[in-house]
């Protein structure tokens, strides 16, 4: 099993289109995140948990599903960097890789010295991308595919068909 754990605020601050959403409105950046990592996930087959920094914040941890990502608020007093070490130190074995979507350097370093690997910002969103590509390519070959299977009959043909099918001549 393959488990991705990304770095909430961290890859919002590095794409273009998070960055500016989270200038005005921060909870939409989130949530933006969120289905673009329920896109990765229901592509790549990766488990997917997003650990969003609470620091700040008075309280416990939370946890929740949105679209088979999970979603992870830190507890009080918990960073973002020190929930993904947690996390790596449960999660990771000898059948699982987890992978940790971050462009902090000094995290970057943990992270390999934990035995996980790393996707910078940039390598995940150049990957998210190209799965949005060619989830597209496939709709569109798909959406061809459906068409050409179509029979070009007329509308009277049809009609007249409409009719048998209800019982009616």
């Amino acid at each position: 099993m393959n488990i991705l754990l990304v770095d909430g605020y961290n890859i919002i601050g590095d794409w273009d289109e998070l960055k500016a959403l989270r200038d005005t409105d921060l909870a939409q950046a989130r949530q933006l995140l969120i289905e673009k990592m329920a896109e990765y996930q229901a592509y790549r087959g990766y488990r997917v948990i997003i650990v969003f920094d609470a620091y700040e914040v008075k309280g416990i941890e939370s946890k929740y599903k949105e679209y088979n990502v999970e979603v992870v608020y830190t507890k009080e007093k918990e960073t973002a960097d020190q929930c993904i070490e947690r996390l790596i130190k449960e999660l990771k074995n000898i059948k699982t890789k987890v992978y940790v979507a971050t462009s902090d350097f000094a995290e970057q370093q943990t992270i390999f010295q934990q035995g996980a690997y790393r996707k910078s910002a940039r390598e995940l969103a150049i990957e998210v991308n190209h799965i949005q590509s060619e989830i597209e390519e496939e709709l569109h070959a798909f959406s061809a595919q459906k068409q050409a299977r179509t029979l070009p009959i007329s509308k009277d043909i049809l009609a007249e068909f409409e009719k048998m099918r209800r019982g009616r001549k």
